[in-house]
């Protein structure tokens, strides 16, 4: 059995308040991964970046003067394809900061033959999520397709990419 760990991948990261150009561009890939791993039997998880009305009051909020991904918003839902193929049985973890521990807790002592992430975004949730996984789960390979995560700034994300080899997470490049 395998896993797939969709990161992040709401309306305020792609054109929302924290958007970026090409992120949109990941949408029509990971709702494909998504559709396949429904296909296959396989698992498939989200994690929603969870924020409340007093965001901007958080140490986050103060050092990210951005209100994002608040609860019951446009902005904190899935975006677009991915949202149309997340089915009501898949798990959803909110998180309020960058990695979910409950997810890392969640996948503790359970057995996948791989985690495969995509999401965004690729040097903040993503790298954080994957190291909590593979934290949890030691001997299961984890996986990260560069082709289903981004970055606003493409210097950390490719810094981040190598930081993910060194630490034995495999990238399909």
């Amino acid at each position: 059995m395998k896993l797939l760990v969709v990161i992040d991948f709401q309306n305020d990261f792609v054109n929302g308040s924290l958007g970026f150009e090409g992120a949109e561009l990941l949408d029509e890939k990971i709702a494909d991964k998504i559709r396949e791993y429904h296909e296959n039997k396989d698992h498939v998880i989200f994690t929603l970046d969870t924020h409340d009305s007093n965001y901007l009051n958080t140490l986050e909020g103060k050092k990210l003067p951005v209100a994002h991904c608040i609860r019951n918003t446009k902005g904190y839902e899935l975006y677009g394809k991915t949202a149309l193929e997340a089915k009501d049985s898949d798990l959803r973890f909110e998180k309020n900061t960058f990695p979910s521990l409950d997810l890392a807790n969640y996948l503790r002592g359970k057995v996948f033959e791989s985690v495969e992430l995509a999401g965004l975004v690729s040097n903040i949730c993503v790298l954080s999520n994957a190291v909590m996984i593979k934290s949890a789960l030691p001997e299961t390979e984890i996986i990260v397709d560069t082709e289903c995560t981004d970055s606003f700034d493409k210097a950390l994300n490719e810094k981040c990419f190598d930081i993910m080899e060194g630490l034995q997470i495999t990238l399909l490049r």
